[in-house]
């Protein structure tokens, strides 16, 4: 992720679910803070209700690799903490990615060029 860090503190978490904002749908949950800074933090989070270990794992990848993928149409200065819901265990990673951008969208985080190619 050339544009973006990690969220890795457990405190920097529980920041951006408290005082951040949350949107919803079938496989994501997603919590969005403005850090003040020039850069995204992304924090991935799926507890045990989802999976093992190696089904949380495949989800992160998978919401890692999507936000990647379209780091550069995401406007900067964010804390985003996208949460697993139960049914993302087993989806595939265009399921996983169409969830992400409709959140994004959800939030008004994505820049607006990108709004006139989907609509």
């Amino acid at each position: 992720m050339v544009f973006s860090e990690s969220l890795k503190k457990n405190s920097d978490f529980q920041n951006v679910y408290r005082k951040g904002k949350s949107y919803a749908n079938k496989y994501l949950v997603m919590y969005v803070l403005e850090n003040n800074t020039n850069r995204n933090r992304l924090g991935i989070s799926a507890s045990k209700k989802v999976g093992n270990s190696v089904v949380r794992h495949r989800f992160a990848r998978l919401v890692r690799e999507s936000y990647r993928l379209h780091e550069n149409i995401f406007n900067s200065g964010l804390d985003i903490v996208v949460v697993a819901r139960k049914s993302a265990a087993f989806v595939g990673y265009a399921e996983i990615e169409s969830a992400l951008l409709h959140l994004s969208k959800l939030h008004h985080i994505i820049k607006i060029y990108f709004y006139d190619e989907e609509n």
